[in-house]
């Protein structure tokens, strides 16, 4: 509920209300981003739930099968093409995460649900191929009925944030509005931009954090098994980002040589 208050403010600055009005007047559109609130709910729901019961680097194991969820999805539904070098990095990100997931012993459901949930929002979201700031706005209030109906229930039991921890708390809750918008409209926008493929490999960085917050702020404990399986993910992160940065300078020089031809 925050971030669609969030985002209704972002349009108005904008003026990008009819945006939204172009969106909702398109039937396909409006279903895909349908599917993507379904999604995210379930991704946050679940993501929410694991911090919540102490499950932070189990977590973090789905986030780092997301990115391979993503990259296949790109390669077999948007039929994306992969370098030989980016193959390489996909396969050892794939060896890592599976040392991750035998290190950690993690329940397989959580990560797989994490993994192909989000992985699911990423392909609605390119195939809708809408802004940002409409796309996420139409998104919160597809979910603005079932946000108010959990509300209600938790209010009636009497366990909802500002009943039992006062106005504080709630603040904190509000202020997750934009912290939760954020990330989102800036993923949105990259979706838009980037390939499938590579928007999922960039992901790592994501799950990564995540790891780390969860060694250091919440005292999760790192084994040998999982120190191995993130250097094979930062392994296959450097040779990816490595062969984007060369094909990157490749695709300049030509845009100039054609630039500096005659006429």
């Amino acid at each position: 509920m925050w971030s669609l208050a969030f985002c209704v403010l972002l349009l108005a600055i904008t003026r990008g209300f009819g945006n939204v009005r172009d969106v909702l007047r398109t039937p396909k559109r409006l279903g895909l981003l349908l599917g993507a609130a379904v999604a995210i709910t379930i991704n946050w729901t679940t993501y929410v739930w694991s911090v919540a019961t102490n499950q932070v680097v189990e977590a973090a194991l789905g986030y780092f099968i997301n990115p391979l969820v993503t990259v296949a999805l790109g390669v077999v539904v948007l039929r994306e093409r992969l370098r030989a070098w980016q193959w390489a990095a996909i396969a050892i990100a794939a060896v890592g995460v599976t040392v991750i997931g035998i290190g950690e012993a993690a329940a397989p459901w959580l990560g797989l649900v994490l993994a192909f949930s989000f992985g699911a929002y990423g392909l609605l979201k390119k195939m809708a191929g809408v802004d940002a700031i409409p796309s996420l706005t139409v998104e919160t209030a597809f979910l603005l009925p079932y946000a108010f109906i959990v509300l209600v229930v938790i209010e009636s039991a009497g366990s909802a944030a500002i009943v039992s921890e006062g106005w504080g708390m709630g603040a904190l809750l509000a202020f997750l509005g934009p912290v939760t918008a954020v990330p989102l409209l800036a993923y949105a926008a990259a979706a838009n931009r980037l390939p499938l493929a590579l928007l999922g490999v960039l992901q790592y960085s994501t799950p990564s954090v995540i790891f780390v917050l969860g060694i250091t702020v919440f005292g999760d404990t790192v084994n040998t098994l999982e120190w191995i399986g993130f250097g094979f993910i930062w392994t296959a992160l450097a040779i990816f980002s490595t062969d984007a940065w060369r094909q990157s300078r490749r695709t300049n020089r030509a845009d100039a040589l054609e630039v500096a031809e005659p006429a």
